[in-house]
């Protein structure tokens, strides 16, 4: 390895070559190259720390991953790829890949869910007495659940908006959309203190059919379905980092109360 290359943290450049998704093998056969124009596979071991009997099987691995080049003269030499091209491709490659594997899994997942929802429909035919009510801690799960209620409403949505303020281009699309396809919309906001990202997409909600008003406070969050199912979250007061945990129902009596709280809000509120 050649005075440059010594002189450079070797550990850091090694554990930084394997954050990025070489192994540990890999990560320091390249280093060794990228020191020197070109090596002997056998060679190459000894410099690397690499076991012989897995110096091709590393090699291949880098040169399929494009960080190392075959030099063919009398016997197979081997170099190391410009790090300014080899990086950049290889992530590059591994974003396409995931992509993919993203998108094969999103299928997978949305035929798992028809198939899975059959069977817990028929698991959970025995109601029990507070089936009507359930606590969410987790944020994924409560934005599961109000997509599924959104798409679902039929005449009427109803929000109680208040900090922190999420954009969320997949909840405002749905928003949009139960516009168009009649259900009456309105949002109750807490707060004059917008960013420009929300105040935009507060903006569109208007063009869209949005009714919007704001107000000082409110006491949760609130989004209201057909007045008679949706969810609740509240502020954890007993922990010292903020955290909401929701709280969804479908209850007739549940929802005509959070109705008639909506709506006193709502007289008592001033245009956006």
């Amino acid at each position: 390895m050649n005075r440059e290359l010594k002189d450079l943290d070797f550990q850091r450049f090694w554990r930084r070559l394997q954050q990025i998704g070489l192994n540990a093998y890999e990560a320091r056969a390249y280093m060794v190259l990228v020191g020197h124009p070109r090596f002997k596979a056998l060679e190459l071991a000894a410099r690397a720390h690499v076991p012989r009997q897995k110096i091709y099987e590393v090699l291949d691995s880098l040169a399929e991953k494009g960080f190392a080049q075959v030099v063919q003269e009398k016997t197979k030499l081997f170099s190391a790829v410009e790090p300014g091209l080899a990086i950049p491709n290889f992530i590059a490659r591994r974003h396409e890949h995931m992509q993919i594997e993203l998108a094969e899994q999103s299928r997978v997942a949305d035929d798992l869910v028809d198939d899975l929802n059959a069977a817990y429909s028929e698991g959970q035919e025995g109601r029990g007495t507070l089936d009507y009510l359930r606590i969410v801690a987790e944020p994924g799960q409560t934005a599961a659940q109000y997509r599924r209620m959104i798409k679902e409403a039929e005449r009427e949505y109803l929000e109680f908006s208040r900090p922190p303020y999420a954009v969320d281009p997949l909840d405002e699309q749905l928003v949009k959309e139960a516009c168009r396809r009649g259900v009456r919309c309105r949002l109750l906001l807490e707060g004059a203190r917008l960013d420009e990202t929300h105040r935009q997409q507060l903006g569109d909600y208007q063009a869209a059919g949005v009714e919007i008003r704001q107000i000082d406070s409110l006491p949760m969050k609130l989004a209201l379905f057909d007045g008679k199912y949706g969810l609740i979250a509240l502020l954890d007061p007993l922990v010292t980092k903020p955290a909401w945990t929701s709280v969804l129902f479908d209850h007739p009596g549940m929802g005509e109360a959070m109705k008639g709280l909506f709506e006193e809000y709502w007289r008592r509120s001033g245009e956006f």
